[in-house]
């Protein structure tokens, strides 16, 4: 089960990475037709849901590398048995909201198929594309952070060593 999980959360990374250099590839023809006169339209609106895209789909990978901000000042102030119920309190709350938004992810999708809901660019792309990407990422994001819950309350989840003293500038 690890090894699956393990595979998802790699696996949208590795879309979010595409994202990028989509992204890359969208804002790049952009500049080349400004420059040969030339004009393809939705250069933006495409680059603004590939970026949306990578956004959403690293969020699982980079919570479970331990790179998303954590305010530990209040975790800080606890140790041993009350710490870990904290942890486990607040992995719960976000198990939660994480949740929640995935759901409401997934029913944006839902109507943007239902209603036939398109952009409002010279593209009239269908919005359930972009937004799968979306829906995605806040479900594995979701999964994630259940998986840290699970991890846990079982007492196998690694103890993050704070590096914030390390990314202060």
């Amino acid at each position: 089960m690890r090894r699956l999980l393990n595979a998802i959360y790699a696996s949208t990374a590795a879309l979010a990475a595409l994202c990028l250099c989509g992204l890359l590839c969208m804002v790049l023809l952009s500049i080349v037709s400004r420059q040969l006169h030339f004009h393809v339209p939705g250069t933006d609106a495409y680059a603004g849901y590939l970026m949306a895209g990578a956004g959403f789909l690293a969020l699982a990978h980079t919570l479970k590398r331990g790179e998303h901000i954590r305010v530990t000042l209040v975790l800080g102030l606890f140790q041993g048995s009350a710490r870990r119920s904290v942890e486990i309190f607040s992995l719960g709350l976000a198990s939660l909201l994480a949740g929640l938004f995935a759901f409401y992810s997934c029913r944006l999708v839902w109507q943007s198929i239902e209603f036939h809901d398109i952009s409002t660019g010279n593209d009239a792309t269908p919005l359930w594309i972009p937004q799968l990407a979306m829906a995605l990422g806040t479900v594995i994001f979701a999964l994630a952070f259940v998986d840290e819950l699970v991890l846990e309350i079982r007492g196998d989840r690694a103890a993050s060593a704070s590096g914030e003293s390390l990314r202060n500038e």
